[in-house]
């Protein structure tokens, strides 16, 4: 069972994460600086492909997806087209639900007889249809009710959603969960997906300043632009390392939800600072005026230092913390 679920709730999402980053959220990136910077130069052809890769997500982790779960090769060339119809009716959630079924069944008759590449394309199409219909709509509708109840909590709630949102998002961020994947499956956004973005912003900002004794520049680079999972085998050591983030999470996105809101896309929740794909969106969002420039700054960036330092500092006096602790391993998956 430990296997199964390995394989379906890390793996697979995993590679979903990278199905949506490769389509839609890269996508994304691709048009808002092809809108950017179409006052000035000829970017149509940004806008085109950046369209083009949103409109086809579903068949990119639809294949991400069945690769990701060690499908066979008919399977996985077959789920770019179950995929796209499983986004069409449950949008990411629902292409992951059938990509991960086809999958599976697929094992049980794909390269077992000899008319394996008629029968293995037409039975994964037929049950990935079968099962995007079935389970479609009420996937979409369940994500789209959880994300719409978070995003509504938070703007009546914005001191308690703001804590929640930040460090369950944080946390999932340097776990082996995918982040991205949560947020788009969910859909949150405005304050909420603002919230995620800080908490994911804290973890990779914190680690990376907590770290730079450990690691130097590269391991600045590798926490704050890269990802914080490069910390899992770490804090599996050593839990208290996960510490300093965490509080700057709890304390940087009320002080934002309540003093000074910001608004962000689903897109861009659950990526904080990677690629700097989180402030991509926000600017996307909120657009380019010199506030949000500011926003970006004071919590994206330097309060989740600040905040992580001090804590850390404090915990390395007190010898919780030791040299050492995060320090990041040659040839880690990150």
């Amino acid at each position: 069972m430990k296997t199964y679920l390995k394989r379906w709730f890390i793996d697979g999402m995993s590679y979903l994460a990278l199905g949506l980053f490769s389509s839609l959220i890269i996508g994304l990136i691709i048009e808002t600086i092809g809108t950017q910077l179409k006052p000035y130069f000829d970017t149509s052809l940004f806008i085109t492909i950046g369209q083009m890769a949103k409109t086809y997500t579903g068949a990119a982790v639809g294949v991400s997806v069945a690769y990701g779960l060690g499908a066979s090769p008919l399977v996985i060339f077959s789920s770019a087209v179950t995929g796209m119809y499983g986004y069409e009716l449950g949008g990411a959630a629902g292409t992951y639900l059938v990509a991960l079924i086809t999958s599976e069944i697929g094992r049980l008759y794909s390269g077992r007889t000899k008319i394996d590449i008629l029968l293995t394309p037409l039975l994964t199409l037929i049950i990935g249809a079968v099962v995007a219909k079935l389970i479609g709509p009420f996937i979409a509708r369940l994500m789209t009710g959880l994300g719409d109840f978070i995003t509504f909590s938070t703007e009546q709630q914005p001191l308690l959603m703001g804590i929640l949102v930040s460090a369950v998002f944080g946390l999932t961020l340097s776990s082996p969960i995918s982040s991205a994947a949560l947020a788009l499956m969910l859909g949150i956004e405005g304050t909420a997906a603002a919230a995620a973005t800080i908490g994911c912003c804290c973890h990779m900002i914190g680690f990376a300043v907590t770290s730079y004794g450990d690691n130097g520049i590269q391991g600045v680079i590798a926490n704050g632009i890269g990802t914080s999972k490069i910390q899992i085998p770490n804090y599996l050591r050593n839990p208290f390392i996960l510490v300093p983030p965490v509080i700057a999470s709890i304390i940087t996105a009320p002080l934002m939800t309540i003093l000074w809101p910001m608004k962000n896309v689903a897109a861009g929740a659950g990526m904080g600072t990677s690629g700097f794909v989180g402030q991509i969106m926000t600017i996307r969002t909120m657009g380019t005026s010199v506030e949000t420039w500011l926003q970006i700054l004071v919590f994206h960036f330097i309060l989740p230092a600040v905040i992580s330092y001090s804590v850390y500092r404090l915990m390395k006096n007190a010898h919780i913390i030791k040299p050492g602790d995060q320090q990041i391993m040659t040839g880690e998956r990150t």
